[in-house]
């Protein structure tokens, strides 16, 4: 079986050396990138299993990487971890909104980093048999062998990580969701993550949602569902 491929996209050095060395260890298959152009030109080349990318990079900056990669076909599937220095929740917001599938703030720990990264690969190739590849509701339309997304008939961009909510959401209409039951669907089960994470994640699926964004609930202390009854009981609350 082949290893996962990793490419680290990071211009601090020192840092980068030590992620290539514990990624390494880990049994990866671990490429390396300094700037933004070089990083998406691997990745276009290399089509790896999780993209490690710094946000602060020479030519191009990590966000306009990531959102060019969510934007092509052959790699708007690849997980994508963002690395920040900066810790301000717009930053977390616009990161998630370009299409980030797990952020974490510079100074950080090895392993919970190692277990974040453990958590996107095996979501990426994990095989749900239970059901049906294809849902629809309220002009919304999934497809996940296509990794596709319809609304109202246009495709909308979804990331990795909102598609795997909107699936969870949609294939359970009605059901209260607490946060940490979507950050299992979403994000693996051993995710180290935020709750507020997950509310980051919903705002911008609603966004990409439209008119019907309001069909994704607010559930005051639980979490989210997804309101399948009329059109005007759909009403939205951040």
């Amino acid at each position: 079986m082949s290893k996962p491929t990793i490419l680290v996209v990071e211009d601090e050095r020192p840092l980068a050396e030590t992620l290539v060395y514990n990624l390494s260890k880990e049994g990866y298959d671990v490429h390396l990138a300094s700037d933004g152009q070089e990083g998406l030109r691997k990745a276009q080349s290399l089509l790896p299993d999780l993209v490690v990318l710094d946000l602060m990079l020479p030519v191009i900056e990590g966000l306009e990487v990531c959102r060019q990669l969510r934007a092509g076909n052959r790699t708007r599937t690849i997980p994508v971890l963002m690395l920040t220095a900066r810790g301000e929740e717009v930053d977390e917001v616009v990161g998630f909104q370009v299409g980030a599938d797990d952020y974490v703030t510079k100074p950080f720990k090895i392993k919970p980093l190692l277990q974040r990264i453990r958590a996107l690969l095996r979501r990426k190739i994990a095989v749900d048999s239970s059901s049906g590849d294809q849902l629809q509701s309220h002009g919304i339309e999934i497809d996940r062998l296509q990794h596709r997304v319809l609304v109202d008939g246009q495709e909308a961009r979804l990331t990795p990580t909102e598609f795997r909510l909107l699936w969870a959401l949609l294939k359970q209409p009605g059901r209260a969701f607490s946060r940490p039951d979507l950050m299992g669907a979403g994000m693996g089960d051993d995710a180290f993550v935020l709750e507020r994470t997950v509310d980051v994640h919903i705002k911008a699926l609603r966004q990409k949602l439209g008119r019907h964004a309001a069909r994704i609930e607010t559930v005051r202390g639980v979490g989210y569902r997804f309101l399948n009854g009329p059109p005007e009981e759909a009403v939205s609350t951040d």
